[in-house]
């Protein structure tokens, strides 16, 4: 399988969205590529207006890959759940 039949399928908001989406379809085995808008010359500027990046991956795997971003964005990070679990 070529990088040819890989299509867009999100728009990744953040680099930790990033690395936990990289990492979490490494383990399910899915083929993708999570690609950045940051570019030096202009210092990042089209991140603040398009997101961080993108993922890239098969067809066959989107509705997958999307079910995983949204799990991703979903769940709080790990500083808010530390503060809601001091206080039951």
């Amino acid at each position: 399988m070529g990088p040819e039949s890989f299509g867009k399928v999100a728009v990744i908001d953040n680099e930790v969205q990033a690395r936990l989406l990289e990492a979490a379809l490494t383990d399910r085995g899915i083929p993708h590529v999570v690609q950045s808008y940051h570019s030096l010359a202009y210092d990042g500027i089209f991140q603040l207006a398009a997101g961080w990046g993108h993922v890239e991956a098969p067809a066959e795997f989107k509705d997958e890959v999307l079910t995983v971003l949204e799990d991703i964005k979903d769940t709080p990070p790990l500083e808010m759940r530390e503060e809601d679990d001091g206080d039951t």
